[in-house]
């Protein structure tokens, strides 16, 4: 009983740890966004005790630039991409489960490794398909990058969920009349539910938090959260307090998102998705 009461001890010990190693970098971040220029640039770190202020909050909300824009824009690019991976991606991995042809399960490893490839080295070609397209500063470029650079690990993903679904009950609902369509809305969809999430979580975080694509190929008006970040750093020095304000206003979206899609984000997780 001693024994494993140590164990215990050690195995929470290590958590709390971790715990505080892994949100530290977050507190950081909201504790700065809360001090004044000067506590910031103070020789002495005051990671706790300080005097808070909102002016950073209020700098960004009400103050110089267009933080409403920015944060549609981002919003639209966001849930944009996000509906158009999983609409595309759910077709093609559910018509990669289901057919019958050799390297079948090789196609649906080799997508992923499309996702291995970072976006910054398709930053040039892209700026350059961009350009000539017309599509520069339009946000329906970057919907369609991210959407490109997100389809790969979602056909990947929801392949393995689809895999897992019996084809009887298929069968059973076109013998009951069902179109080809109803099936897949009505009896395959809501089996779905949680491939759907990670892949929807993590298409949407790449969307909200890219930098290198939205800051080549957006203008003023078209920015993303993070290009209008990137504003604090002038030349008469780089405006921490502000900045910090800015990540904690964009880490929220997607810890919402997280929050209410946990179980779904959990039980896709845990699933044996991979074993495709």
């Amino acid at each position: 009983m001693k024994n494993e009461t140590t164990r215990y001890i050690y195995y929470y010990t290590a958590l709390i740890l971790l715990a505080c190693i892994s949100l530290a970098p977050i507190w950081v971040m909201i504790s700065t966004s809360f001090k004044d220029e000067v506590t910031v640039q103070s020789s002495t770190p005051l990671w706790f005790f300080f005097v808070p202020t909102f002016q950073n909050y209020a700098d960004i909300l009400t103050g110089r630039g267009k933080f409403d824009l920015y944060l549609m824009n981002s919003i639209i690019v966001g849930v944009s991409a996000t509906f158009l991976t999983l609409f595309i991606g759910g077709f093609c991995a559910y018509a990669l489960a289901r057919a019958r042809f050799v390297g079948r399960g090789f196609l649906a490893n080799a997508t992923l490794l499309v996702r291995m490839v970072p976006p910054a080295v398709v930053a040039v070609p892209a700026f350059a398909f961009v350009t000539l397209t017309g599509l520069d500063n339009d946000l329906a470029a970057l919907v369609f990058l991210y959407t490109a650079i997100s389809l790969p690990f979602a056909i990947w993903l929801l392949f393995g969920f689809y895999k897992q679904i019996p084809v009887e009950l298929e069968e059973a609902a076109v013998v009951d009349g069902a179109t080809p369509l109803q099936v897949f809305f009505r009896v395959l969809m809501p089996l779905m539910t949680s491939g759907y999430a990670v892949a929807a979580i993590f298409t949407f975080r790449i969307a909200w938090n890219e930098f290198i694509l939205a800051l080549l190929l957006t203008g003023r008006n078209t920015r993303t959260l993070p290009v209008a970040t990137a504003g604090f750093l002038t030349e008469e020095g780089v405006e921490w307090g502000r900045i910090m304000a800015m990540g904690t206003l964009i880490v929220i979206p997607p810890l919402i998102f997280t929050f209410f899609a946990a179980k779904q984000i959990i039980a896709g997780m845990t699933a044996g998705a991979v074993k495709g």
